[in-house]
């Protein structure tokens, strides 16, 4: 039986031999309510530490939460987990999408899917009234994302919502992503592992709309969201003039920067890190910028290439090349064309393909740059910031803060670092008086207090609260991540059309009670995030993160001073009492960054000097069973 906010049931489907289960999620919902939290439980349960990646073990899991599905509170948002390749070691790791797919899958009766074991032939999932079909997609393997969709639509109906891979996930590139009809993608490489089940599409269909316990309660609570976050990223990315205008995500209600463009007869989007994919070498390169920049997202999308891992890979090669480190003839690309529409049509397919220098490439940019050698490895500082070769952008020697929440995390965590990240740009628009500036420095005090335990916080000059504050920003963010709410309009730290620009801490318990009918507090949600970031933390260690040892940064962030930030050239931040402070030309110092650890881990209820998990603390978080599977391995204290 269904509960309020939920479908009731979470489907599993084992490709090797077609079984189908159905498990109940009021056996998880409490604990975990949905998104990353039932995620992490059900993959703790069914996904051996040992199995690799692209092993039929491992399993991918669709999910949403209980926010999932209604209108008006940016909330249609959906997550991908399972172990992903791009990981070193690989593990666990998450996409976060939006648009209809993971509606549309609680519509067709269901709060996930778990897809397990390997298909003997490509095949795609076909959910609707009630039925489940595994069906041959031979004739659409080797199609592009934006094919098997158009296929797929055509033969089911524009009832029904697809989610696909294109021909890099099928291919086995680390970094492949998954594709929506209507444009959302998934990153982590677990496109790939969708390739290395040979399941090329999961088709969802159904009319079950999920019902809130009190549904005047949150009709009035979307109606207050939409009066203190309307407009809030107004005019923060500029259009294309007569191509791209403004498009919100399905059932969002309220809106942000992203946009779409019509191009080939269909809808593409222009949103976020992708416009940046190949932005600037098409600016420095000459011609119609503006139309090559569109194209490279649509290869993008078309192949199944992650836009934060390909930044970063153009970006480094246009440096080898300047150098000398790499030459056309020894990679077969057009290198003194970067910025061009030959250089990035040739460069993702060779990718998408594995071919020749590709094939390389297609492992990972840091393993790629590993085997050219020492001043390859050298010019990649500039452009990554991961160990999975994610694009460099809020960087830890700017926000202080951001330093525990890079090293504690399995890939970029983009949800958490745009707290510290764009409060710092809001306040630094109002010290620059900008004609749109609004968050003043008291303002930002009132940030540091009612989100990040204190105006210690706010100070980005010093070591001092940044520990609590990522304790806060990640158990928060888990809490968000299983709900599960848009990332750009949530939390509510702070309010653009106002007098008082202080945000609602308490706004999500709140749009959660209206929904299950069972009232939760903020700090009860805060305590829900904790046992999920704690469950993560578990299966990190369970796969072969290192505790303290694994919490680490890229050497380079240790070493080199901070030049530019993209947001903030100046490097400027808040210091004590108001004074604009710069930190071009900071480090994150290593003493300094062990002690913020230890006091992190303090705060954690964790051993200081290993970084593992107590006991005592996974107890208290109703995690028993996964104490004693870590006690088991000498993984806990």
């Amino acid at each position: 039986m269904a509960d309020f906010g939920y479908a009731g049931e979470i489907l599993k489907i084992d490709l090797a031999d077609g079984r189908v289960t159905r498990l109940p999620t009021a056996d998880y919902k409490d604990r975990f309510l949905g998104g990353r939290g039932i995620a992490a439980r059900l993959y703790w349960d069914m996904v051996p530490p040992e199995a690799k990646a692209f092993d039929p073990e491992n399993c991918l899991i669709y999910i949403t939460g209980p926010v999932t599905g209604f209108n008006r509170l940016a909330g249609c948002r959906w997550q991908v987990c399972g172990k992903a390749p791009i990981m070193e070691p690989e593990t666990f790791s998450y996409a976060n999408l939006g648009e209809r797919w993971g509606s549309y899958l609680k519509y067709a009766g269901y709060d996930g899917l778990v897809v397990q074991g390997k298909a003997d032939k490509p095949v795609y999932i076909y959910i609707h009234d009630g039925t489940i079909e595994i069906r041959d997609a031979s004739s659409l393997w080797g199609k592009s994302a934006f094919e098997a969709c158009d296929s797929l639509k055509e033969e089911l109906g524009k009832g029904a919502s697809v989610l696909t891979i294109g021909p890099a996930a099928e291919n086995l590139v680390s970094f492949a992503t998954m594709l929506t009809d209507d444009g959302a993608s998934g990153a982590s490489g677990l496109g790939s592992v969708m390739g290395s089940k040979l399941l090329k599409a999961i088709v969802v269909a159904g009319d079950k709309r999920p019902k809130a316990a009190q549904a005047e309660r949150l009709s009035n609570l979307a109606d207050r969201i939409l009066q203190i976050r309307k407009d809030t990223w107004k005019n923060w990315l500029e259009d294309i003039p007569g191509r791209t205008k403004l498009h919100a995500c399905y059932n969002c209600g309220l809106g942000c920067f992203r946009k779409s463009y019509q191009a080939e007869g269909r809808r593409f989007k222009f949103f976020c890190q992708a416009t940046h994919v190949y932005g600037g070498p098409a600016a420095q390169y000459g011609g119609d910028s503006a139309e090559v920049t569109l194209l490279a997202i649509r290869l993008c999308d078309r192949y199944g290439l992650d836009t934060t891992v390909m930044q970063p890979i153009i970006d480094w090669l246009a440096a080898c090349y300047q150098e000398g480190v790499l030459r056309e003839e020894d990679t077969g690309l057009p290198l003194s064309k970067i910025g061009s529409a030959e250089f990035i049509e040739e460069l993702t397919r060779k990718i998408a393909y594995r071919e020749g220098f590709g094939d390389l490439l297609a492992r990972g940019t840091l393993k790629a740059a590993e085997k050219i050698g020492k001043r390859a490895r050298q010019l990649l500082n500039a452009h990554v910031i991961t160990r999975a070769g994610e694009t460099r952008d809020y960087d830890p020697r700017l926000i202080l803060t951001n330093a525990l929440l890079y090293a504690t995390e399995q890939r970029r965590p983009i949800n958490q670092l745009h707290e510290t990240s764009h409060s710092l740009w809001l306040w630094s628009k109002w010290t620059r008086k900008e004609e749109d500036a609004f968050l003043s420095y008291n303002d930002f005090l009132n940030v540091g207090r009612n989100f990040w335990g204190g105006t210690a916080a706010a100070d980005y000059s010093t070591y001092e609260g940044k520990a609590l504050a990522a304790r806060k920003i990640q158990d928060r963010t888990h809490a968000k991540e299983s709900l599960i709410l848009c990332d750009l309009l949530w939390p509510i730290i702070w309010v653009r059309f106002a007098d008082d620009h202080t945000g609602d801490p308490a706004m999500e318990s709140r749009v959660l009670s209206a929904i299950t009918g069972k009232e939760t507090d903020e700090a009860g949600l805060s305590k829900i995030g904790e046992r999920i970031f704690n469950l993560q933390r578990a299966i990190l260690l369970r796969e072969g993160w290192q505790g303290r040892q694994g919490d680490r940064l890229l050497d380079y962030l240790h070493d080199e001073p901070l030049q530019f930030v993209f947001f903030n050239p100046d490097c400027i931040v808040p210091g004590k009492n108001g004074e604009v402070v710069s930190r071009k030309g900071a480090r994150i110092d290593r003493p300094d960054f062990e002690n913020l650890k230890s006091e992190y881990y303090e705060l954690r209820g964790w051993d200081v000097e290993s970084g593992l998990p107590t006991e005592k603390k996974l107890r208290e978080l109703e995690l028993g069973d996964v104490a004693a599977d870590l006690k088991s391995r000498g993984l806990l204290r």
